[in-house]
This record gives C-alpha cells, structure tokens and sequence, in this order.
C-alpha cells in the first residue's frame, strides 16, 4: 500500500466522511548524485550568508518575501500556519460539473481516495452518485501550503482526486486556429480509415519507457564493470509532399504493425551479455 499524503474529511452537501489519499502515480526513473569527479565522493550544498561571507546551519534560516530588489519581509511559520483555510482539513464539495467538460489540460495529480472505517457508506454514496449521473465534483485541498483546486471521479473500484490548475496558470494559445477547409474528404476518409486499423482498447500497460530502459542496462553493465552501447539513432521521418499518399502508405503499414511493447535493442543486447 502506497504511503498516506493526507487525512481528512471530505463533504457534500451535510454528508462528510474521513478519507486518506494516496498517490496514484509516480515517476520510476533512475535518479542521480552529484559526485566529485576525482574521488567519486558525494557532494551536499553548502547555505552562505552573502552578508556576513560565511556558511550557515539550516537553524539559522527564516522564510523572506522579496517584495522589491533586494528587500525582503520575513514571515514566520507560526504566521503561515494561521493563514491555512478550512480546506486543510475539510474538502468540501462546491459544484458538480459534467465530467465531459472537463478539458484535460487542467488536470495535474493523480491521487487514490480510500475511506477511513467510519466513512465506507457515504464514501460508496458519493462514488455511486457520480458514477450515475456523469458529473465530477469540484472542491478545494490545502497541502503543502497551497490550497489546491481539485476534482473529485468515480474511478473503476473507488474515488479518484485530481489536483487542477486554476484558470489564470493555463497559458491560452490564440496564435493558431484549425481551418477544417484546408483537407479534402478524400483525405479525411484515408486518415478514418488509418484511425481504424490503429483503434485499440486503453491498456498502457503495452507501453514502456523505452529511455528508462536504455539507461537501467547502461547501469547495471557499468554496475557490472562491462561497457554498453547505445541504440542506433532512428532516423528522423522526412515529411510526404502528398498527404494522399502518405496515408496510402501509412494504411499498408499498418497491416504488418511492429511490436510495441517489446524489449529496446539496448535491453537485448544487455540481456544476451548479461
């Protein structure tokens, strides 16, 4: 079981229940430390006091605003900790919206909403209400001193949380519209058709990073002592003068699919010295 990030409650109307969260997803690639090259020792960073030409001890530090050039207010954690709104500890529901309206790009985390003991009926209430009617719910979450905006779903087994961006952090593309008169229906019939060979049900689980892949065989061979190669670059695809032939050839493409989710050539040279 993934570890908690949060316990609370979360309301509706007069109904509340308490939930934890989980995250629903995390990044797996390798991470790295800063060695020193001549003795591959490990480095931290050193808090300097510009002023006083001198390291400081974490001990020492407050938080500052930099309201101008060089100025600062210093706010103390006491005053941010007053600051918190009622949503650090309740999430309470303020609209239901059409899920369908929802444009992905709002979207950010993904978290598990599990009930606490005394929670599992209005917990199922809420998830079969919203499973019925389409709608998604709409609250506000504090964590990690923000208050998020949130979007509560009904997930395949239980209640999923995203974490949105508000309207004004979504940047707004005005540079570019889509004029459907620049394609024939010719065209748009070949690409209906390239659509159709290519349709498949939503299993990720077909897909691996293939970068990941590449760079854990790179450093289990050094782990190992061993020297590996990298892939042969692909070459970057020229563009088609001819869209109707490019999707002709697309479409006879497609009736001898490569495999997806099949070992990189790194991993099977990797495996074959291994």
């Amino acid at each position: 079981m993934p570890a908690t990030v949060w316990k609370g409650h979360i309301a509706f109307g007069l109904v509340s229940f308490p939930v934890k969260l989980h995250a629903a997803a995390r990044d797996q690639s390798p991470s790295f430390h800063q060695l020193h090259q001549c003795d591959h020792s490990r480095v931290k960073q050193v808090l300097y006091c510009q002023a006083e030409d001198r390291p400081v001890s974490r001990a020492e530090l407050v938080k500052g605003f930099e309201y101008d050039k060089d100025r600062y207010v210093v706010v103390e954690q006491g005053e941010l900790d007053q600051m918190a709104p009622p949503s650090s500890r309740v999430m309470e529901v303020r609209e239901f919206v059409p899920a369908a309206e929802i444009d992905p790009v709002y979207l950010d985390a993904s978290y598990y909403v599990a009930p606490e003991a005394a929670g599992e009926k209005p917990y199922t209430l809420l998830y079969e209400v919203l499973r019925r009617s389409s709608h998604a719910a709409l609250a506000q979450w504090t964590l990690q001193s923000r208050e998020h905006l949130v979007l509560l779903r009904p997930g395949r087994y239980g209640l999923l949380l995203h974490t949105l961006f508000y309207a004004d952090e979504v940047g707004v593309l005005d540079e570019f519209r889509t004029e459907v008169e620049w394609v024939t229906e010719r065209e748009l019939e070949l690409a209906g058709l390239l659509v159709e060979a290519l349709a498949a049900p939503f299993e990720p689980g077909k897909y691996q990073d293939r970068y990941r892949q590449n760079l854990r065989a790179l450093l289990e061979a050094k782990i190992r002592g061993e020297e590996l190669k990298g892939a042969a670059s692909e070459p970057i695809p020229t563009p088609v003068p001819d869209i109707l032939e490019g999707l002709k050839a697309s479409l006879a493409r497609v009736k001898k699919p490569a495999a997806i989710a099949g070992p990189s050539p790194v991993q099977r040279r990797a495996a074959v010295t291994g």
